[in-house]
């Protein structure tokens, strides 16, 4: 399309240049009939000159019509770019609310169904004169509440991580990266001081995305390095790579979660085979999504 305009304003203006050139041609030679004395020269100039204006006015309104073409067509092509982006985050937005509804439905509201049929029978072994088992399914209660309030902390977390507006994007990943470098023997090398830069939205997204891969590398290798980074790419928006050397992942559905956090900001997942034969995952975000 840029090569298409160029040449086009290349055309246009060589095509302009042509009637200027004959005007003053015209002119010069009716202005040399006059200098002459010689009637006929100075009514052929000037009848050169006005065909030439002609020929001008035609070429300026035909470039004029030429470019308020290319302005509907641009403005066009940016209503389709607005509303397929709309599509893409709607569909994006109901995609998390179904995994959230699916997670909630799935963990803590069974789980919360669990011990409520616990309590039951918890109620039914002191009424019953069994204390011993009462306590032992109060146990069994209890360990699930605390299980049910790690899931639903993990959830917020996940959906506003504290660290992360309290302290930076920088400071949140390495804090992350030390926490599952030493709880799996595992170095993690990060460079990722561009994304100080971008909107809040898109740094919560990146973290999760971050958080989300790291997670499923270590649970299909494990990995001994995982390399992470954020950095600016050429069209001016940003790009995330998390690559490891663990066992190389085939399969595509694992990172479903991760392309649809993608999406919510207009970008695109790309899995491939890592240079130390594991998986790199490549996720490009354009620049009027993240950008402040």
């Amino acid at each position: 399309m840029t090569g298409r305009r160029v040449r086009r304003k290349a055309w246009t203006a060589t095509a302009a240049g042509f009637p200027v050139g004959g005007v003053v041609a015209g002119a010069a030679v009716a202005a040399l009939g006059v200098a002459l004395g010689v009637e006929w020269l100075a009514l052929l100039g000037l009848i050169a000159a006005v065909a030439a204006a002609g020929a001008l006015a035609a070429s300026l309104l035909a470039t004029e019509r030429r470019r308020d073409e290319e302005i509907n067509e641009e403005l066009e092509r940016l209503s389709a770019e607005h509303a397929r982006l709309s599509d893409q985050l709607i569909t994006a937005e109901q995609e998390e609310r179904r995994r959230l509804a699916l997670f909630l439905h799935d963990g803590p509201v069974q789980s919360l169904a669990g011990i409520a049929l616990m309590l039951d029978a918890v109620k039914a072994a002191v009424e019953g004169g069994h204390p011993e088992d009462a306590r032992e399914v109060l146990r069994s209660a209890l360990e699930k509440q605390r299980e049910t309030i790690r899931s639903l902390r993990d959830l917020s977390f996940e959906l506003e991580p504290v660290v992360l507006r309290d302290q930076g994007f920088s400071p949140a990943v390495r804090a992350l990266a030390d926490q599952l470098g030493m709880a799996n023997q595992l170095e993690i090398s990060l460079d990722v001081e561009v994304a100080e830069t971008l909107e809040q939205r898109a740094q919560v997204a990146i973290y999760q995305i971050i958080r989300e891969t790291l997670h499923q590398a270590i649970r299909r290798g494990p990995p001994t390095k995982i390399s992470v980074r954020v950095a600016e790419s050429a069209d001016g928006g940003v790009e995330t790579v998390i690559a490891d050397n663990g066992a190389g992942e085939r399969r595509r559905a694992s990172f479903d979660e991760i392309a649809a956090r993608a999406r919510s900001l207009g970008g695109h997942l790309s899995v491939d085979p890592g240079a130390d034969g594991g998986t790199a995952v490549r996720v490009a975000f354009p620049p009027y999504t993240v950008r402040r």
